[in-house]
């Protein structure tokens, strides 16, 4: 029997939650990359707390870049760039990376380099 790509999905998203778990001093940075958009959060897994979110559609992101007319890729290193903004103004410097079953290529990949640009360590 095939699963669908839903299920596989789902699975995988599972077995990277068993290993990669965020905590109060190194929180979790998880994406999700749809067709024209890309999110990201940080988020303490210990209290299950959402500590800063970043993603391009949020009313913030179009204000900042209104007049930007780049790529996908230019835009998901722009989320990561307020995303590690948001963190630092809130006190987070080292973070772990969870790419959410992701290739690390493309959006991620800028997502992570605008993070890392902007002072995040991971």
């Amino acid at each position: 029997m095939t699963k669908s790509v839903i299920e596989r999905r789902k699975k995988i998203k599972l077995r990277i939650r068993k290993i990669v778990k965020g905590t109060t001093e190194s929180p979790r940075l998880t994406i999700f990359r749809s067709n024209k958009e890309i999110y990201a959060q940080i988020i303490d897994d210990s209290k299950s707390h959402t500590l800063a979110y970043a993603n391009t559609r949020s009313n913030e992101f179009k204000s900042l870049y209104s007049d930007f007319k780049g790529s996908k890729i230019e835009k998901a290193k722009l989320v990561g760039q307020l995303i590690a903004k948001k963190a630092v103004e809130a006190g987070i410097n080292k973070i772990v990376f969870d790419r959410n079953g992701y290739l690390y290529h493309g959006r991620v990949k800028s997502l992570a380099e605008g993070a890392r640009e902007a002072g995040l360590i991971f």
